[in-house]
């Protein structure tokens, strides 16, 4: 069987927060290609792109707190596609209300962190996001 590379879409309008992610992602030792967005109309344009749909797996990593959308509406239309449904979801955000939590488990979200507000705990908090991610399987987007 050949396996495509997984492609990991970050969602995530703070540009410090997304250079933390990669940077630490990186340092786990993950080479997947990143491709960031920092709002939900550009992210929600490129996962339904042809391209993209045709192209190989991808693995979301998706802030709630957008400047032009809701990261859980967001989370909605993916897991409602056909095609991006199996998409692992991970909700990275600093939102820790149970009631947003479970309402992202309902929803499909396959994993959901709150970041860390201290600098140091979040990069470690990556690190380890980025050790996950470098073991972790993704299904193909073979319909």
């Amino acid at each position: 069987m050949n396996h495509k590379p997984v492609t990991i879409v970050m969602i995530e309008d703070d540009a410090g927060h997304a250079r933390l992610i990669e940077k630490n992602v990186r340092r786990a030792g993950v080479c997947n290609d990143i491709s960031h967005f920092a709002d939900g109309t550009t992210a929600l344009a490129h996962l339904f792109a042809p391209d993209t749909r045709a192209g190989g797996p991808v693995l979301i990593l998706l802030d709630l707190n957008l400047p032009d959308m809701s990261g859980v509406d967001i989370l909605a239309k993916i897991k409602a596609d056909e095609k991006l449904k199996r998409s692992p979801v991970i909700v990275l955000t600093t939102t820790d209300d149970q009631r947003e939590i479970q309402r992202c488990y309902d929803l499909g979200a396959n994993v959901y962190i709150t970041k860390p507000v201290d600098y140091d705990n979040f990069a470690n908090a990556i690190r380890q996001l980025g050790l996950f991610l470098s073991v972790m399987q993704v299904p193909e987007n073979d319909l």
